[in-house]
């Protein structure tokens, strides 16, 4: 498996951490896990390459966005892997294409039925790929885009400099709003409550410090990250990366960051 990272343009950077595109020729089949992030995302699938179904043998498209996961997903291609695709921000849905990001919590928009139109990749050198991809976004932008919402953008911020560790009490007293609002106006463009969120932060935080081999013990990891007792980061674990974190080092191959290939 082989992965190449890219930077975005400066006009796609408030709404894109990064491309990527991830290759493998192996004919026979991969597993992959979908990890909980906190961040929707973008999938083309290359000519040749196999596509993706889930557990259930549900197909997905060959060409999709995605938003919020709220719990670990599994999916599986039958031959080669090719992919290219972006990781967004949190609240990036709306601003791209101007969609509802609650809508599309836990779901998928096929983009054969996009008005705008599907994504054409050249048959291209990966950055020609990726220049292509970040050419549509701008597009769809322009045409579908709406404003961004500064005290959502600062509510993610806040949470994810927190690692998820911040109450809401407290956040709403820094953002100066009422809780229906935000809540009202953090579902819209972030797809999921900030409760959720700051609880994928937490988990996200651990799973950095699992990723660097930075504790002694597993159970500093929820001690770190202020969870009751390592039971409850343990459930937390489960939920949003489908294993507990001795099996998940085990079983996880991490190519992609939050989109490990599953080795047993």
């Amino acid at each position: 498996m082989h992965l190449q990272q890219f930077d975005p343009p400066a006009a796609l950077q408030p709404y894109v951490r990064y491309f990527w595109t991830l290759t493998s020729a192996a004919a026979g089949p991969s597993t992959f896990r979908i990890v909980a992030d906190g961040s929707p995302g973008l999938f083309v699938q290359q000519p040749g390459s196999a596509g993706f179904q889930d557990a259930a043998g549900k197909v997905w498209p060959r060409q999709f966005v995605y938003g919020q996961t709220s719990f670990a997903q599994q999916i599986s291609a039958a031959g080669p892997i090719g992919t290219v695709g972006a990781y967004f921000q949190p609240s990036a849905l709306p601003a791209l294409l101007g969609v509802s990001a609650a809508g599309l919590t836990d779901s998928c928009l096929d983009l054969q039925q996009w008005p705008g139109g599907p994504p054409a990749l050249p048959e291209a050198a990966p950055a020609a790929q990726v220049a292509a991809l970040a050419g549509w976004l701008l597009r769809q932008r322009a045409a579908y885009g709406q404003p961004a919402d500064a005290a959502v953008d600062q509510a993610v911020e806040l949470l994810r400099q927190s690692g998820g560790c911040m109450a809401l009490p407290e956040l709403l007293r820094c953002l100066q709003l009422p809780e229906r609002s935000l809540q009202r106006r953090f579902r819209q463009h972030v797809g999921i409550s900030p409760q959720l969120f700051a609880r994928i932060c937490r988990f996200q935080a651990t799973l950095g410090q699992l990723r660097r081999a930075d504790y002694d013990r597993l159970s500093d990891l929820a001690f770190d990250a202020n969870y009751a007792d390592q039971s409850h980061h343990i459930r937390a674990f489960r939920e949003f990366a489908g294993a507990a974190p001795r099996r998940y080092q085990r079983q996880a191959r991490e190519v992609l960051e939050s989109f490990p290939q599953l080795t047993s």
